[in-house]
């Protein structure tokens, strides 16, 4: 059977994620630039191989500038130098809707698992044919050199060491 390369599709596509402020509410941020590509072995998606993902870290968005400038710096992400977050999977369990992979977070890579809900195929009426997944885990920041943190006058940490992530990607056969 032929190989198929699909790509995501960013205009309906996203890329989030949540983290606890102060131990009270959560904050969403976003990537509004990414992109994305799978193959899979005709248009199933039961065998997916060369999953990679990047996200552009000067995209990222939490409605809030002062904190968007925050996180692009040295004490998160570190921008400059580290200008994308990358992700490549190695193997996809689709009885369990596992995928593990490696993610880079600034010059650190580490195993991370995600569960991918696989929501189907559909052409769109243009004649594109369209596969659409969700895909959500958790990572813990400190383990990929996201160390800063700040305490409140009652003694808590003003961020969770997890960090969800949630993506709704549709992908584009190519």
């Amino acid at each position: 059977m032929a190989t198929t390369k699909w790509t995501i599709d960013p205009t309906h596509s996203e890329v989030s994620f949540k983290v606890k402020h102060m131990m009270i509410s959560t904050v969403t941020g976003y990537f509004q630039k990414f992109d994305g590509s799978v193959e899979t072995e005709g248009d199933e998606f039961g065998s997916v191989k060369n999953v990679e993902f990047r996200a552009d870290v000067d995209s990222i968005n939490t409605n809030n500038d002062q904190r968007d400038q925050h996180l692009k710096s040295g004490d998160f992400f570190g921008q400059e130098d580290y200008p994308e977050i990358f992700f490549k999977a190695n193997e996809f369990n689709s009885a369990s809707g596992e995928l593990q992979g490696e993610l880079t977070i600034r010059d650190v890579t580490r195993p991370v698992t995600l569960d991918v809900d696989f929501g189907g195929v559909a052409v769109d009426p243009y004649g594109q044919t369209k596969a659409g997944l969700t895909v959500s885990g958790k990572i813990k920041r400190k383990e990929f050199g996201l160390t800063y943190n700040a305490v409140t006058e009652a003694g808590n940490v003003m961020l969770s060491d997890d960090v969800r992530i949630n993506a709704e990607v549709q992908f584009v056969k190519q």
